[in-house]
């Protein structure tokens, strides 16, 4: 079971451009991209699901048998709402199944990875708080009210394994510790937003696709998302034009908060070297 269309994936860190990267990209009227989609989750549920309602049914090999065409099924069904030949599917989970997405598809996965430094990440989620605590308590607040009451414990809190910058951290992480580091393309967000026909280049080359001269002055906001699931107003709202952003975290971190999530970035050695055309260690 197969279709002619290209399946490639978007994953990363929060705040690190993801949303904007989706609306670029459909400038090209080849390109189709999800938001945040559920097609993951779903394909989950049914993987789960089925160990537990075949148990003692079928045969082992028969039982992988039918979920590979089973989520085969529901993947491709997912896309057939459009005619567009290249298929973006965005999810931080991506990185966490590369497993399951290359049985499925039946070949070696590309995600676009975007990434930023994760002091500037953390920073952008303190300001994102302070714009809201005057009006709402957002739902890690409600979990750890105490924990909420330094900056450092804020960040600490944002970079737990089971909260959205610490997942998104490991998932990408433990992607590069698998031996998947020739799947992911690293973008990240500064270098993105400094030159961007550079970066979109880069992600053509990578993907092997003819390249397309995107307007990076006006980009029409087309991917929309679901703020208020998250508890932040304007979370995924991005400008119409791409430009350098100042940094937020030597400001509003602090000396202890940035020693501490000082040496975090471990992607930057696999970008580099990649645009310089050298292996990296990542690659080993």
């Amino acid at each position: 079971m197969s279709d002619k269309k290209t399946y490639n994936f978007i994953s990363g860190l929060p705040r690190s451009g993801s949303t904007l990267l989706c609306d670029l990209l459909v400038q090209n009227p080849a390109f189709h991209s999800s938001p945040t989609s559920t097609l993951l989750n779903l394909l989950l549920g049914i993987r789960d699901r089925a160990s537990d309602v075949q148990q003692g049914v079928v045969k082992a090999n028969d039982d992988k048998e039918m979920v590979n065409r089973v989520l085969k099924g529901m993947f491709y069904g997912y896309f057939s709402h459009t005619d567009k030949k290249v298929c973006f599917d965005k999810s931080r989970g991506w990185c966490h199944h590369i497993e399951m997405a290359e049985e499925i598809l039946g070949h070696p996965i590309k995600i676009l990875v975007t990434v930023r430094d994760v002091r500037e990440v953390l920073a952008s989620f303190e300001k994102l708080w302070k714009e809201n605590a005057g009006h709402r308590t957002i739902p890690q607040e409600r979990a750890d009210y105490h924990q909420f009451n330094s900056v450092e414990g804020r960040l600490a809190m944002w970079m737990k394994p089971n909260q959205v910058v610490g997942a998104s951290y490991n998932n990408i992480r433990d992607a590069v510790q698998r031996g998947f580091a020739n799947r992911l393309y690293f973008i990240d967000f500064d270098a993105f937003t400094e030159d961007p026909e550079k970066t979109m280049r880069g992600i053509y080359e990578f993907l092997g696709e003819k390249y397309y001269k995107h307007d990076f002055d006006n980009i029409e906001q087309v991917i929309h998302e679901k703020d208020e699931y998250y508890g932040f107003d304007d979370l995924h709202t991005i400008r119409p034009k791409i430009e350098p952003v100042m940094m937020k975290w030597p400001i509003s971190l602090g000396e202890q908060a940035t020693a501490m999530y000082s040496k975090m970035n471990f992607w930057e050695d696999a970008h580099a070297r990649r645009q310089n055309g050298l292996k990296s260690n990542l690659d080993l």
